[in-house]
């Protein structure tokens, strides 16, 4: 709980959660909003807590892709109800990081 009550921690479970593999640039554009250090510090955590996957590639220049485990799908399942209320509640404002991760889910 102490992790995912963090600020974006759930928008990133989302955001990882609409793609099959995503990379950290990806992530970072579709949240618009969130600052490099606490992107890489949630994810971090959130791989850490076993809900998330990094993929390292040996390339030039590297590759890092991040998915969903077992677990983070459960959880990306769990939380849809309260992402579909607080788009529900956003009455008019668009293009905020929960606006975006849930109309990526809803087709």
């Amino acid at each position: 709980m102490d992790i995912i009550s963090k600020k974006w921690a759930l928008l990133i479970i989302n955001a990882v959660g609409n793609y099959q593999r995503i990379r950290y640039s990806e992530i970072r554009d579709t949240l618009g909003e969130i600052n490099s250090k606490v992107l890489s510090d949630r994810l971090k955590e959130l791989e850490e807590a076993g809900l998330i996957k990094r993929e390292a590639y040996a390339e030039i220049p590297p590759r890092v892709e991040y998915s969903l485990t077992e677990d983070g799908e459960a959880l990306r399942k769990a939380i849809m109800p309260l992402m579909k209320w607080v788009y529900s509640k956003n009455s008019g404002r668009t293009n905020t990081p929960c606006d975006t991760a849930y109309l990526e889910t809803r087709s």
